[in-house]
């Protein structure tokens, strides 16, 4: 038995780089892949049919089962059919794994509204509209069985939503609506069966070599660690039964290295016993502010998805 026999998923944005190796591994797993992509450019404009079917034409030859959808991941009526299509052709759902998205670089003092508005879509909304339907499915199949659904979404989140990175406050706001998003949605959906976990992935893809450079291609003597494929364990891992118990928490995964990733909390605390005062606030702020020079962000730690 392969950890996905009798399984369907959805996976966005699969096909090419990390969403295509996620598709390919679901697919000789046993599961049955819907394979999403409009074929747009790294940057969202245009469409084309054949880098989605040509993944299904791989998982077909393989002795798989998929098909293609060609539907945008930020289109309310898109998401809600790509859903259907995998409950029609293959009768129901399991999994999600949310990986579509784009690119609109700029400075913040240079980016105009609609270079805010597609990535938000893409991304944000994206990942939400999917979950959204997805998450109804699951919900009336449990309401009407009285069982939980055991079923999994994988999102997609960003270091650089989690540490900012200049010239992507678009990327960044939507990558980090995203990872908390994907602790509401575990939150609501644990009773039904359904685990929500994201990560935050660092490879070699069209969205990363533009910034990247040499930076990420294979050194000489070492395996690839910026290969695409390093993803999609954790991927498959988070998605399968392997991870029971494991939900709502954002994992960053590049070749060689995973980590556990957590959000805001408290780092150092000032009280009084009165309103504050913008006097009290500033006798405060050296004991607040101990650790941290003032104006100075928590820059990532690591070349992350840029």
């Amino acid at each position: 038995m392969s950890l996905f026999d009798g399984k369907v998923a959805i996976v966005t944005g699969a096909g090419r780089g990390i969403g295509r190796s996620h598709a390919l591994l679901l697919a000789s797993e046993g599961a049955a892949v819907v394979v999403n992509d409009l074929g747009g450019s790294s940057g969202g404009e245009g469409a084309d049919a054949t880098p989605a079917q040509q993944v299904v034409d791989e998982i077909a030859a393989k002795g798989g089962r998929a098909i293609a959808n060609y539907d945008s991941v930020s289109s309310w009526s898109g998401a809600e059919a790509m859903v259907q299509q995998a409950v029609d052709e293959f009768g129901g759902l399991d999994v999600l794994v949310n990986n579509a998205g784009i690119l609109r670089d700029k400075m913040s003092f240079n980016m105009d509204e609609a270079e805010w508005d597609q990535v938000i879509d893409v991304h944000l909304k994206g990942h939400f509209a999917t979950s959204r339907f997805a998450a109804s499915y699951w919900r009336a199949r449990s309401k009407e069985t009285g069982e939980p659904v055991n079923a999994k979404i994988v999102n997609t989140a960003s270091e650089s939503g989690l540490y900012g990175n200049a010239g992507q406050a678009n990327y960044a706001a939507a990558k980090a609506g995203i990872a908390s998003m994907t602790i509401v949605m575990a939150r609501e959906l644990e009773r039904i069966g359904v685990r929500v976990n994201a990560i935050c992935p660092v490879a070699r893809t069209r969205l990363t070599e533009s910034v990247a450079g040499d930076f990420m291609n294979p050194k000489e003597g070492e395996f690839d660690r910026f290969a695409p494929e390093n993803i999609s364990a954790v991927v498959c891992w988070l998605a399968s039964d392997l991870a029971e118990g494991v939900t709502g928490q954002v994992v960053k995964v590049m070749g060689g290295q995973v980590q556990l990733l957590r959000g805001w909390r408290p780092i150092t605390e000032a009280t009084d016993d009165k309103p504050w005062t913008i006097a009290s606030i500033d006798a405060a702020a050296p004991t607040l502010f101990a650790n941290a020079a003032k104006g100075t962000p928590p820059f990532m730690p690591n070349v992350g998805d840029i």
